[in-house]
């Protein structure tokens, strides 16, 4: 499962979950404030080096309960969550201090930083702090330990189980019984998330924010009105795409299942799409194939002709970054990650990246299974090891992304470079065809991941900016959800939900609590980087044919562009990289002109509809 499907970042200490996500107070200090007197400087210096102390204690709770869900470790991650709340509290009141305090660049763009709020700003009082932190334990590990078991308790059947079924069968009812079965964990914790909203938005509000929605906004270097134009205006430059390719394929759906079952003048019931939320829809590729049979691109077979295993997969996937002249990671990246599901424990799955030690110890967590859809999973999250690598030398409050998009974008745009010569020099095709035919084939199979993900991306928080602000109240949380994935996706629930569902709460990001415009603004900026490396690397022909693969003047901008961490504002890092300073979808329409020019012409007569 891709991170950006389904797991979630992990910052690379509590340092930098501090500083990328900081959080402040109006409060004023009292005289056992031990910030009091310091200047600017000394102030950053102090909560450096503290928090470095802090992530060595606090962050191996957080892996542990990660790989071994148990009670015992929920009171671990619990107890922990707490201190670190308790933490922020303090920091918080010291540092709104400092808001608007003239000093040295560098110093101010570290208390800018500091001023930002969390994805959970903690409420003041000690008692919803602790509250607080056991809430957003209690909902990861529900999710991450959850099962469908029959009417005895036996027969269970766990998240990757169902995911199975979603991806292969092509059973109507089949797949709608897989799809309800595992929307029945979240409604377990429906009431907890409406509690998360109240101390969080208490929370936000003690720091100087109308709501969470309002925090969630801020880290962009931008106003939050500003951010939410600039996220719109992307949206509007890709959406003539999406409705194209979803056009297309509810009408390969109709064929597949009948009138009665997907009405052409109707959204898309979501179980059909080959994917648990319908977010990316590749596993429907042989339905929509333009041309059957023409460049068949069957890695998974490759990789299990070849016998790969967990290790020798993360192996190929370093061995890329390490072509473009970046480091090799040190042994302990293979020794303390955990790349198997264990047979004797429920672990959270879902792919993750982690940096312990900070900057010493990388780890990723990903239950890898021998297929394609995993070997670039892992290949994203190196893109967030080596994000860590390269800033790992920086002061504490500096390590992060340039703004959340960059941290995702970084290993998929490396995936734009896994064209089908670099797969069969690895051995995973037999042989490479050419043609417009077999352009269409890889346009289309990669169009169903990138572009049918877009609005899916940026729906989810639309609704939980809703949620926070009270535009969606507790009682409509399912209406609202399925307005919106009709509105962004023509998506439709399958069969009738009520306010006794949480459908929203079936993804991991809403439970684990992790913005997801991120994944978003990443689909856009990474062909915007592929765009600029490639033309570093003095590749010349069509966007979709370049691999950067062993290209040293390619991995040398890109390393000092994940280099500056997030010390200057996004717009500079943007523009070390691809000498702008704007996102733009240019490159992503320019990449796909061939398929979005076929889908025109399939699309001709056809009344789309949602």
């Amino acid at each position: 499962m891709r991170s950006y499907k389904t797991g979630v970042r992990v910052f690379a200490t509590f340092a930098v979950f501090l500083f990328f996500a900081g959080c402040v107070s109006n409060k004023s200090s009292d005289s056992s404030d031990p910030y009091s007197g310091l200047s600017a400087q000394e102030f950053v210096a102090k909560v450096n080096e503290e928090s470095i102390d802090l992530s060595a204690r606090l962050y191996p709770a957080y892996w542990v309960r990660a790989t071994y869900i148990t009670p015992d470790t929920a009171i671990i991650a619990a107890e922990a969550g707490e201190e670190l709340l308790a933490y922020e509290s303090a920091v918080s009141k010291a540092a709104e201090r400092y808001r608007g305090v003239k000093t040295d660049e560098k110093t101010m763009r570290a208390i800018e930083l500091l001023l930002r709020g969390s994805s959970a700003p903690p409420p003041g009082n000690a008692a919803e702090q602790a509250e607080l932190a056991q809430i957003l334990t209690d909902m990861e590990g529900q999710y991450g330990s959850g099962k469908v078991c029959d009417d005895a308790g036996e027969n269970c059947q766990t998240l990757a189980d169902l995911e199975k079924i979603i991806a292969e069968s092509r059973d109507y009812d089949e797949l709608l019984e897989a799809w309800a079965d595992w929307r029945t964990v979240s409604p377990n914790y429906r009431k907890d998330y409406q509690r998360f909203v109240e101390l969080a938005n208490a929370g936000a509000r003690e720091i100087g924010y109308s709501d969470l929605a309002e925090v969630w906004k801020s880290p962009y270097d931008m106003s939050p009105e500003a951010f939410e134009r600039e996220s719109t205006r992307l949206w509007k430059q890709v959406e003539p795409f999406y409705r194209e390719l979803q056009c297309h394929v509810k009408a390969q759906l109709n064929k597949q299942y009948g009138d009665d079952k997907v009405p052409l003048d109707q959204a898309i019931p979501a179980h059909l799409l080959g994917n648990m939320w319908a977010q990316t829809w590749e596993n429907l590729y042989d339905m929509v194939e333009p041309h059957p049979g023409i460049a068949p691109l069957n890695v998974t077979e490759g990789l299990q002709r070849k016998g790969w295993d967990e290790k020798k997969m993360t192996e190929v996937s370093e061995d890329f970054f390490v072509s473009l002249g970046l480091p090799e990671l040190p042994d302990s990246f293979y020794e303390n990650s955990l790349l198997k599901k264990p047979r004797d424990r429920d672990v959270v799955c879902h792919a993750s990246a982690w940096d312990m030690g900070n900057g010493s110890d990388p780890r990723i967590k990903q239950c890898i299974e021998i297929s394609e859809e995993h070997l670039t999973t892992l290949h994203h999250e190196l893109g967030h090891i080596y994000y860590y690598q390269m800033y790992k030398d920086l002061e504490p409050v500096f390590k992060g992304g340039a703004h959340d998009g960059f941290h995702e974008a970084i290993g998929d745009t490396i995936v734009l470079s896994m064209t089908p010569d670099y797969l069969q020099n690895l051995g995973l095709i037999p042989r490479v065809e050419k043609g417009e035919k077999a352009i269409l084939n890889k346009q289309m199979k990669l169009a169903l991941e990138k572009i049918a993900f877009l609005p899916f991306g940026k729906m989810i928080d639309e609704w939980r900016w809703r949620v926070f602000t009270g535009e969606i109240s507790p009682d409509d949380y399912n209406k609202g959800w399925w307005k919106l994935r009709e509105e962004f996706q023509g998506v439709r629930a399958p069969i009738a939900r009520s306010e006794l569902n949480f459908d929203a709460g079936a993804k991991f990001h809403i439970p684990g609590n992790t913005p997801y415009t991120r994944y978003f603004l990443s689909f856009i900026m990474q062909f915007q980087f592929h765009k600029a490396l490639c033309d570093e690397a003095g590749f010349e022909g069509p966007l979709h044919e370049c691999s950067i693969y062993g290209n040293k003047a390619a991995g040398k901008k890109l390393g000092d562009m994940l280099a500056m961490g997030q010390r200057y504002p996004w717009t500079q890092a943007m523009k070390a990289l691809t000498g702008q300073e704007k996102m733009d979808a240019s490159a992503i329409i320019d990449y796909f002109a061939p398929l979005n020019a076929y889908l025109k012409e399939q699309n001709k007569g056809r009344s789309c509809g949602l």
